[in-house]
């Protein structure tokens, strides 16, 4: 579902609905023209519950599941990919996430960061990833 359509500049707003969007201010995805961005995606589902406790495959599995999910609510595909941004809690847990990254892109081969940070917003969390795709 998409909201906020903004004529002038052609902005899409893709929400998920988690209460944190209007506690914030964001939106899930936001698509200018046949540029997505979607926003630090984690491994919460709709309803809070953290999947792949403990497992940074797992939890980078779950991420580009549901990123892929709004990236076709946005006219997308997940080989529109161009970016990937992974914000982990442990970078000695790279070989995992490169895994679960490497199956979803092993040929789209986007330009990608893995950044070490102190923590997330949820100390469960191991992973949080960012996307920006264009529609060619």
């Amino acid at each position: 579902m998409t909201i906020n359509s903004d004529k002038k500049s052609k902005r899409l707003n893709y929400p998920s609905g988690s209460k944190w969007e209007d506690i914030v201010g964001y939106s899930r995805a936001v698509k200018v023209g046949n540029t997505i961005e979607i926003a630090g995606t984690t491994a919460v589902d709709e309803k809070g519950i953290i999947h792949g406790l403990n497992d940074p495959y797992l939890q980078t599995k779950y991420i580009l599941e549901k990123i892929e999910k709004y990236l076709q609510k946005a006219g997308a595909k997940i080989e529109h990919v161009v970016r990937t941004r992974m914000f982990v809690t442990n970078i000695n847990h790279w070989e995992e996430i490169g895994r679960a990254h490497g199956e979803f892109f092993k040929t789209i081969k986007p330009a990608a960061s893995m950044l070490e940070i102190k923590r997330l917003i949820d100390p469960e969390l191991l992973i949080e990833i960012e996307v920006t795709a264009i529609i060619s």
